[in-house]
């Protein structure tokens, strides 16, 4: 038997129902399949709105007690979650490459990230606050607590099927919030794996249940008109953020939207170039490109244009696509044909309107969902990709004149997740990041996710933040007591 057989033999397939796997109330599955051959690699259970009501039943039921249990054992638990994702390291590199896509490099890459979550909040577990003051007045105390929000739905995507899923579950659980998980239908075997290591990890039963399902609202549409949840945390597109939002109002639900982006990039005339090749290699193609903070636009001052194009082609030219399961792959299939027909078209556009192809420019012929590393330069002011979130390997590079025309053209979007830029000028610097309007910056390098940092946008790229202290008051709730 070949490992990776011996993996998919291994994982939970059925529902992960407050703790433990529990087949579907309707008895149907639906398939997980691999995107660099199209085969199909197992089935799921397929949860309903009934499984939902059960989940969160088993939640309510757990919550209290949860909430109650002290801190330093909610930490622990954490903590032995974060060393057993370590241990099994191979494990979920090995499932997010066969489900997903991406090489095997940034998979072990992703697993090193998204367990770092379960560490970081194992530890800001122990120090949620609250205050204890004078009234100004003099009649009396203030006091300030702070308490688990309650029952959470957290629904992740595809393109990080650990980290967005720890990114969520860790500060939850550190509050003390029974939570409840909708993977991405794609990438829905990760996340049931990290189920099995939080039961492994000693988590009680009822705190946490997984459900996939190939019909997200049917599943989710039920719990979000249920009073008893009482908060959602989403990651996804901008439009289903939308709707969600829309969903949750009738009920006044606790929200936290990460939603899509638009990043700019920006090389101005004082930077070093090779730095800054370099930056948008990790940028622009860190996940084949499929990150809501990939860049999208890349500015580049008109002086050193030219120099950076040539320098990026050929570090882009020199990448091998293919099966992410080979080590020598550099770049994997795209997620499935939707992605890959997305990704054509606004390529196709930008090429009709009269982009210039400096390498790759449309799909591969080959079983699976690959597309060329692409760099396109001359860009239209109409193509449809300088608005759109491309969400592939297609590095489109725009020219300026002056930091005011850069800024101008990074903040043209309704988006406002990441902005990176690259320069040598202190001065520069600080004037650029304040300028920008993103809730994060990236000033001389190309990744910036860090679990002890905000994640987070703004505009129409959502609001709440994850990671960094700021994280687990997504949470919590906060209470006033007035004293004599």
């Amino acid at each position: 038997m070949s490992a990776t057989s011996s993996l998919v033999t291994t994982i939970p397939t059925d529902l992960w129902l407050g703790g433990s796997q529990s087949p579907s109330s309707s008895g149907t599955r639906f398939p997980v399949m691999n995107p660099a051959t199209g085969d199909e690699i197992t089935t799921v259970a397929d949860a309903t709105a009934e499984d939902g009501l059960r989940a969160l039943g088993l939640a309510c039921e757990a919550q209290r007690s949860w909430a109650e249990t002290p801190a330093r054992r909610r930490a622990e638990i954490l903590r032995r979650a974060f060393e057993i994702v370590q241990e099994r390291a191979d494990d979920f590199a090995l499932l997010m490459t066969l489900e997903m896509g991406k090489a095997l490099r940034e998979s072990h890459g992703e697993v090193s990230y998204g367990a770092e979550f379960l560490r970081w909040f194992s530890e800001e577990a122990v120090r949620i606050g609250g205050r204890y003051t004078q009234a100004p007045a003099g009649n009396g105390k203030i006091l300030v607590t702070k308490s688990a929000v309650g029952p959470v739905l957290a629904v992740t995507p595809w393109n990080f099927p650990l980290a967005m899923g720890t990114r969520k579950i860790g500060p939850a659980l550190a509050a003390g919030c029974a939570v409840i998980v909708k993977p991405a239908s794609e990438t829905p075997l990760t996340m049931l794996l990290l189920g099995q290591v939080f039961a492994d990890a000693g988590l009680p039963l009822g705190v946490l249940s997984i459900l996939p399902t190939a019909r997200s609202s049917a599943l989710t549409s039920p719990l979000l008109r249920d009073g008893r949840l009482r908060k959602l945390t989403f990651t996804g597109s901008t439009e289903i953020g939308k709707l969600l939002v829309r969903s949750s109002a009738d009920t006044l639900l606790r929200t936290s939207m990460e939603l899509g982006g638009n990043a700019p990039f920006i090389v101005f005339d004082d930077a070093d170039i090779d730095l800054a090749v370099e930056g948008a290699m990790a940028a622009k193609l860190r996940n084949g490109g499929e990150a809501c903070t990939a860049a999208n636009r890349l500015y580049v001052a008109n002086a050193v244009r030219e120099e950076f194009t040539d320098k990026l082609t050929r570090r882009i030219e020199g990448l091998t696509v293919g099966d992410g399961t080979d080590p020598n792959t550099d770049i994997g299939p795209l997620i499935n044909a939707d992605q890959l027909a997305t990704v054509s078209g606004l390529v196709d556009d930008a090429i009709k309107k009269g982009a210039r192809v400096r390498t790759g420019g449309g799909p591969l012929d080959r079983d699976g969902f690959f597309y060329a590393p692409t760099v396109l330069d001359e860009i239209p002011t109409d193509a449809d990709l300088l608005q759109d979130e491309i969400f592939g390997p297609v590095a489109p590079i725009i020219g300026f004149d002056s930091e005011e025309d850069a800024v101008a053209s990074a903040n043209s979007t309704r988006y406002g997740l990441a902005s990176y830029f690259f320069t040598r000028d202190l001065d520069r610097a600080m004037r650029v990041s304040a300028a920008l309007e993103a809730g994060m910056v990236g000033v001389n390098r190309g990744v910036i996710s860090d679990a002890a940092a905000p994640f987070g946008g703004v505009k129409e790229s959502g609001f709440g933040r994850e990671g960094g202290v700021e994280g687990i008051d997504e949470y919590l709730e906060t209470k006033y007591v007035a004293l004599s």
